[in-house]
């Protein structure tokens, strides 16, 4: 726990430590939940909109669920969007990067203005763009945030690699025959691994936030499916009279945001790197 703390500090470690709480609780939802019935859909009309109680800590919403068994299923998609979006933006902005910075001439050229061109378009309203285009869905609005974030991800592995591909260890392999490929996988790629991996902790909180604004706009996940964005749309219609349909939710995606934007902080500082500021 002391080193830890010493490499992260205390609120990197305390920021660590909810991240892994809410993971926790997205992996064993259907026996945390104290309504898994609830938490996965199930109406209670007997119940609907009743306040914060002993039998329902946070209260219920318009259809009677208990809204602390929606979140903590909901916990399962938030944090999967989230993951998911930057994975995918790396496994798009990694290679592009790669090959920019590696091979320079006309294939950094055209690369880099295909780049510039969906960085031309602010990220949300592009996203909002590509998932109305392709249509509600989860798997189709991680696609539509990806394709706006992956731009930045290409930028930075590009950066690293022009510093790294001037380096006598890299000089050395390019003489002595090595191929490209390997030279990019053995030594290029190890390098570049350390900054983006930085900014894919900084950036999986932006990238929630972002998936709940899709979500708050009807471009997410479908009902019955609990998701904290929907949630918060549909708590805005009785809001404030049942201030606690949208408000907890929406206190959720506040702390699992700002966890994630802490944690990525600490580690930053612990590698000494400079990233730029999440999206």
């Amino acid at each position: 726990m002391k080193k830890l703390v010493h490499r992260l500090g205390w609120p990197g470690t305390i920021a660590l430590a909810v991240v892994l709480l809410f993971v926790f609780v997205g992996l064993f939802a259907p026996w945390i939940a104290p309504y898994p019935a609830q938490g996965a859909g199930a109406p209670n009309v007997l119940a609907k909109l009743a306040p914060p109680s002993a039998d329902y800590w946070l209260g219920t919403d318009h259809l009677g669920r208990d809204i602390l068994s929606r979140i903590i299923y909901g916990t399962r998609v938030s944090l999967t969007n989230g993951v998911l979006i930057v994975a995918f933006s790396l496994l798009i902005g990694l290679p592009v990067g790669l090959a920019a910075g590696y091979f320079g001439g006309w294939i950094d050229e055209a690369l880099m203005r295909g780049t510039d061109v969906f960085l031309a378009f602010p990220a949300l309203l592009l996203a909002v763009l590509m998932a109305a285009a392709l249509g509600p869905g989860f798997l189709n609005s991680i696609i539509a945030v990806a394709v706006t974030w992956w731009p930045w991800y290409a930028r930075l592995a590009r950066a690293e690699v022009l510093v790294l591909r001037g380096q006598p260890y890299v000089e050395a392999a390019r003489l002595a025959g090595v191929s490209h490929p390997r030279i990019i996988a053995r030594h290029i790629l190890p390098a570049t691994g350390r900054p983006l991996t930085v900014q894919a902790a900084l950036d999986v909180g932006p990238a929630l936030l972002t998936a709940a604004a899709l979500s708050f706009l009807g471009l997410g996940v479908l009902p019955p499916t609990a998701d904290w964005g929907q949630m918060v749309d549909a708590g805005r219609k009785f809001f404030p009279a049942r201030w606690w349909y949208s408000a907890m939710p929406g206190l959720t995606i506040f702390i699992v945001a700002l966890a994630f934007s802490v944690l990525g902080d600490a580690l930053r500082e612990r590698k000494g790197g400079t990233v730029r500021a999440p999206a």
